[in-house]
């Protein structure tokens, strides 16, 4: 409800559970107290750089006097450098007309939602992911959550999401996934493909079709075996239905200098170019002609990436060596093999266990506040991401810690765990919780 100040969709927005456990956070760092914060899908420049051609390409465009407005779907330098990019990287040939700048990806995404999806039009999207929940509520759409499985890796299957598709106008897919770290094979995306196609062939003259908004704005961080794989590579008649969301600012730690783009149909692309006009969406003129400049510059991005993935895989391979250690022991948490992204998840089953101050933990965020206040542990639970059940799973993002930081809370977090009591019934193993409590 609303009082009539504000619009009804403004006042139903839900504010950002991890803004809230940011402040938690600040509120501990102000007394002094040691936190291992792994709740920002961010960078630290302290711990990530951008790359130092690109800082350096920003500076001289800024020196240029490239300093006004850029055109709304952006400069055709850039646009030309990421078809380009996109058939380099890829395999992808797209022309400059189905190539769209926007200020960041999130811009990105909301013109996908405001073009594509009218008021009542079913989104289909899996949880956990990252804010689909927020953009179907400002488009007005019906969401439909698919809640994925851990034996799934967190990611949709094509059995999953079958019945879901019927009648649907989108489905949002990411990959590898915020806020899990994983990725799909070729064989599962291939099925989801073959399914949105089966789709569209069933649907009548008069019927919209099913399009898929695939954020791949973590493809370039992969890590080990994992190669990322998209729809149109997999099922070239994908491209008819496939809007991509992309940039900069995860593959570079890029995040504050607000480059990002789409590629999608060009009848798409041009309606999403005349939305975001509208909003005034667009990257910084000097930041987008630094960014065709650099994505050009194979030889740079390969250095770059030599560094700079080689730090976020030693960091989550930290923390999956870390938890699978305590698991090793006796303690009920668990991690996925870190696959993408910047992320890990990891599960603190502690239900029902008690901490040294009476409580018994029955809640995701009763765990979160545990970690956070016993062993310096900021974690974002998957609530933030649509889950509903409380199964202790939990994202932890790193790139804003070190591996020294992450050495020094492990310390912490046994003591921690080691402080609680097992729940009635659950014996425990000396020095450690419960054999019975490791998870499967």
């Amino acid at each position: 409800m609303t009082d009539g100040r504000v619009s009804a969709m403004a006042a139903g927005l839900v504010g950002s559970e991890i803004l809230k456990i940011a402040g938690d956070i600040r509120a501990m760092v102000a007394q002094g107290e040691t936190i291992c914060n792994l709740t920002v899908g961010d960078f630290s420049p302290a711990e990530f750089r951008i790359p130092g051609y690109l800082e350096r390409e920003i500076v001289q465009a800024l020196s240029a006097g490239e300093t006004n407005y850029p055109p709304s779907d952006g400069v055709m330098p850039l646009r030309k450098a990421v078809a380009d990019f996109f058939e380099r990287w890829l395999g992808l040939e797209y022309g400059v007309d189905s190539v769209l700048i926007t200020g960041g990806s999130r811009p990105g995404i909301f013109s996908v939602y405001s073009t594509l999806v009218d008021p009542g039009d079913v989104v289909v999207y899996p949880v956990p992911s990252w804010n689909n929940n927020h953009y179907v509520h400002i488009s007005g759409a019906r969401g439909l959550p698919v809640t994925c499985r851990a034996e799934d890796a967190f990611l949709p299957t094509r059995a999953l999401l079958e019945e879901a598709v019927r009648g649907a106008r989108l489905l949002a897919l990411n990959s590898p996934l915020n806020p899990c770290g994983t990725a799909f094979t070729p064989e599962a995306l291939g099925e989801i493909c073959d399914m949105v196609l089966e789709e569209n062939a069933r649907r009548g003259p008069d019927e919209r079709p099913l399009y898929v908004m695939y954020d791949q704005v973590y493809w370039m961080l992969t890590f080990g075996d994992t190669m990322h794989v998209n729809p149109v590579t997999l099922r070239p008649a994908m491209a008819a239905y496939t809007v991509f969301v992309d940039g900069i600012s995860k593959s570079f730690a890029a995040t504050g200098v607000r480059v990002g783009w789409t590629v999608a149909p060009v009848d798409v692309t041009q309606r999403m170019a005349s939305v975001l006009a509208h909003v005034g969406a667009w990257a910084p003129r000097a930041e987008q002609l630094a960014t065709a400049r650099m994505i050009g510059a194979t030889d740079e991005i390969v250095a770059y990436h030599r560094e700079m993935k080689q730090g976020v895989e030693a960091r989550l391979d930290a923390l999956y060596a870390g938890i699978e250690g305590l698991r090793a022991a006796g303690f009920p948490v668990r991690a996925i093999t870190p696959m993408g992204a910047i992320y890990l998840s990891a599960q603190f089953a502690l239900h029902g266990w008690q901490t040294p101050e009476g409580e018994v933990l029955a809640t995701n965020e009763q765990i979160r506040q545990y970690l956070l206040a016993a062993a310096g542990l900021a974690v974002v639970p998957f609530q933030a991401f649509g889950m509903k059940e409380d199964t202790g799973w939990m994202r932890l993002s790193v790139g804003a810690t070190n591996l020294a930081e992450i050495e020094v809370m492990f310390g912490r977090l046994g003591t921690a765990l080691k402080a609680l009591s097992a729940p009635t019934g659950v014996r425990r193993m000396e020095g450690g919780p419960t054999a019975a409590a490791s998870l499967p």
